[in-house]
């Protein structure tokens, strides 16, 4: 949750010169995991794969819960995040974070990807910063969540093959600021 969590490290950090977000995910993840588990169980259709979402939507009742408290115990929340996180994460709004800085965003998401998708989560990036001067948002159409190109629907398997992140607009939106970055690092030393 690296995309989600940024806007909130670089409030906290003054020398985060800017933001690249890659598959920024902003869907509540109550609902983003329910759909994602969905989603998987649609590929391999089975008992295993309806008792998977039975487990996972029972998982994100809880995380969305009145009830949920620091000491929910893990095995009640999905991927056995604590209660203390799932409730921190509960109240994040990571676009309305972003929003707040004065800061330089480049956002990157992957057309097939069933993790982070254009529809569930990109929109509100889109709605709220794509009209901001120092904000470019880029759709790879034919990556998945992992930025590799493929086509068809994506799969868990798609990740394991070796391949190059499909995000040259990465460094040609660095090229320009290399000047500060270097700045930055430059203080830095082993």
């Amino acid at each position: 949750m690296g995309g989600k969590v940024a806007p909130r490290v670089a409030a906290a950090e003054p020398s985060v010169a800017g933001l690249v977000l890659l598959a920024g995910d902003t869907q509540p993840m109550p609902q983003a995991v329910v759909r994602i588990v969905r989603y998987l169980a649609s590929l391999d259709p089975g008992p295993a794969a309806e008792a998977a979402v039975e487990i996972i939507t029972r998982q994100a009742a809880m995380a969305d819960s009145p009830d949920l408290s620091p000491d929910t115990p893990a095995a009640e929340l999905p991927f056995g995040y604590s209660g203390a996180y799932v409730l921190d994460l509960r109240d994040y709004d990571p676009v309305a974070s972003a929003a707040a800085l004065d800061k330089p965003m480049l956002i990157l998401q992957g057309g097939r990807d069933y993790q982070v998708t254009v529809a569930d989560d990109l929109s509100p990036w889109r709605e709220r910063l794509g009209h901001r001067p120092g904000v470019a948002i880029r759709v790879y159409d034919a990556d998945d969540h992992m930025f590799f190109p493929g086509s068809g629907p994506s799969a868990p398997a798609d990740y394991q093959a070796p391949q190059d992140v499909d995000a040259a607009d990465i460094a040609d939106w660095l090229a320009p600021r290399q000047n500060r970055i270097a700045r930055l690092f430059a203080g830095f030393t082993r």
